[in-house]
């Protein structure tokens, strides 16, 4: 599954969120939510294969950990479509700049007023 698909539902972004904070059991994510435990399972299953955590097994316990590469990858790809471009900058600071003029224009015109 694609990353974008596996943080579409909303436990498991609240997984994610619990492996921000550090490596986690498979007990300590499925006591967190009031789902069935092979339900949490097919959630861990479905991040591990978008590439977003591993796990590993150590003693009878499952350690999961997270993986936030293919999160970087998918926000640089969302930043084209929520940054302005260069263009967009180019025209704001082109506008800010025609307000400053005007601004200072009408401060002189004003200055020339009481001086004259």
């Amino acid at each position: 599954m694609d990353v974008a698909g596996a943080i579409a539902d909303e436990v498991r972004r609240e997984i994610l969120v619990l492996l921000h904070d550090g490596p986690r059991t498979a007990g300590e994510i499925a006591g967190r939510f009031p789902i069935s435990r092979p339900a949490i399972s097919r959630h861990l299953r479905v991040l591990r294969e978008s590439g977003l955590v591993s796990d590993e097994l150590s003693g009878r316990q499952r350690i999961y950990r997270l993986h936030p590469e293919p999160l970087r990858e998918l926000a640089a790809w969302l930043a084209r479509f929520t940054t302005e471009s260069k263009w967009e900058q180019r025209l704001d600071a082109l506008e800010t700049e025609v307000h400053r003029t005007k601004r200072d224009k009408t401060r002189q015109d004003i200055e020339k007023g009481r001086t004259a």
